[in-house]
């Protein structure tokens, strides 16, 4: 008897170990040649909470490795996910076709991308490999060079790979571009033990899968990654261009998310995805677009966006800091401010800090670990509380250190997968602050009701000023 109880409390304790209500079903490497349709395809991937893109790969294809890895990285910078690492395969024997539309759209800025800086392929995937302990589904948006090598330099490969998603045409993988790149490692891929899911193309739709109404629901859908590809879909490049409406690589996100929209045929170890309901791709887009695959909170459904559920002195800047810093802030703040039980500015810094690291490294919350140095007290120490809910990073899951020293600084460090960044709220803002709450007290004091008052009235007033991105200094370093 003693020994069936032990086995059923080991049993739960496994359980409890290896389920987490924040955890994403989908944790992907992807190796892209710098297709527009690759561009599409992962700013899906980026935009849905139930992915976690762990690292990005180039090599040749539609673009040379130089330009791809430009394209990825500025996308990447445009949604200021800076820690989303990016390397090159410089292996490939293939000409790129530098395609005019995918040579001449930007995915974002630029300017001051060093290509000879990026890590080579093989270390960065197999950093990965061997650091994430999740099992990884590779999406490959080009050819099959990067995973042939990576299967065959990288022992931990085969075991920590459950299944590699590849594009190939409409037709199928041997007629396709991404097959002919590499057409000795395309032939092994499909030979090889991890399971291959061939995801075929939809190019063949008289109107496209963007359809006009499709793409004016991604127009009104307020996510940055809905409005990175509306501006695709909308600029002078591709408006004209008929591929830029086809269904390609950007299958590659639905099939991933939503597979019962396609028909699956299986012999051995590869499946033959085709697409057959193109109604539904076209809402699973819109859903994925939009974060809604899956549910973030863990009670209540949502937290309202309607500015009439609000107290009367924050009701008039509900929508402008939704629109101007996004949901995830909008919903911390609330969260955390009904946990400090009042508004506080440095609460507020708090979430902010939090979410900014979120996007650094493009994580959900409770994926990463924070050492405040806010210290434990009060008002600097509040910062504490807005880190706990915007990154989930709590006490109780043994995930947040507070340091207290002689020097407390509103910063904190967060350490994801081998990497960790310092995040630092600018000296003059937090002098500013610290001045003006201490004036606040020495006027008012700490029991009077105006004092309250005036500090709920700054917190609103630097809810809406302070942008994330423009007040942190960040460093990085390796732990």
């Amino acid at each position: 008897m003693k020994r069936l109880a032990f086995l059923i409390t080991g049993l739960l304790f496994t359980c409890l170990l290896n389920s987490h209500p924040w955890k994403p079903n989908h944790y992907v490497i992807v190796d892209t040649d710098g297709g527009v349709d690759d561009m599409k395809a992962i700013t899906m991937l980026l935009a849905s909470p139930d992915v976690r893109v762990l690292a990005i790969t180039v090599s040749p294809g539609a673009l040379s490795v130089e330009k791809a890895y430009t394209k990825v990285r500025s996308l990447l910078n445009s949604f200021y996910h800076e820690g989303i690492p990016v390397g090159i395969n410089n292996d490939v024997k293939f000409s790129p076709k530098n395609f005019p539309l995918a040579l001449n759209y930007a995915w974002g800025d630029e300017k001051n991308i060093i290509p000879e800086s990026a890590p080579d392929y093989l270390k960065l995937v197999k950093s990965i490999i061997t650091t994430e302990k999740t099992k990884i589904r590779f999406v490959c948006l080009a050819g099959m060079s990067t995973a042939y090598s990576s299967l065959s330099e990288i022992p931990e490969f085969s075991r920590q790979v459950k299944d590699i998603v590849w594009s190939v045409s409409a037709a199928g993988a041997d007629d396709s571009f991404n097959y002919s790149i590499d057409k000795k490692a395309s032939v092994k891929m499909l030979k090889q033990e991890i399971p291959v899911k061939l995801v075929r193309n939809m190019s063949d739709q008289d109107e496209g899968i963007y359809s006009i109404q499709l793409t004016g629901s991604i127009q009104n859908t307020r996510t940055v990654y809905a409005q990175k590809i509306y501006g695709f879909l909308t600029s002078d490049e591709s408006k004209d261009h008929p591929y830029s409406y086809s269904g390609a690589d950007d299958l590659v996100p639905v099939f991933i998310h939503y597979p019962e929209l396609f028909v699956n045929k299986t012999a051995y170890t590869v499946s033959d995805c085709t697409p057959a309901n193109i109604i539904g791709i076209r809402e699973s887009i819109l859903k994925i677009l939009s974060g809604e695959t899956i549910d973030r909170n863990q009670v209540i459904k949502v937290i309202p966006a309607d500015p009439a559920f609000y107290f009367n002195d924050i009701s008039s800047s509900v929508s402008e800091i939704i629109n101007r810093y996004g949901i995830d802030e909008w919903t911390s703040g609330v969260i955390a401010n009904e946990l400090h039980r009042h508004l506080g500015v440095f609460a507020i810094i708090g979430v902010k800090m939090g979410i900014r690291a979120r996007e650094y490294f493009n994580t959900g919350v409770d994926e990463f670990s924070v050492v405040s140095f806010a210290g434990s007290t009060p008002p600097l120490s509040c910062m504490n509380d807005g880190l706990q809910v915007s990154t989930g990073a709590t006490p109780g899951h043994g995930l947040l250190t507070v340091i207290n020293s002689e020097r407390l600084i509103p910063s904190a460090e967060f350490t994801y997968l081998g990497h960790k960044i310092k995040l630092t709220l600018k000296p003059e803002i937090a002098d500013k602050i610290s001045s003006e709450l201490k004036e606040i007290n020495f006027i008012h004091g700490l029991d009077s009701d105006i004092y309250w008052e005036m500090v709920r009235k700054n917190s609103i007033k630097y809810w809406k000023e302070l942008d994330r991105h423009e007040i942190f200094l960040i460093e990085t370093s390796s732990p």
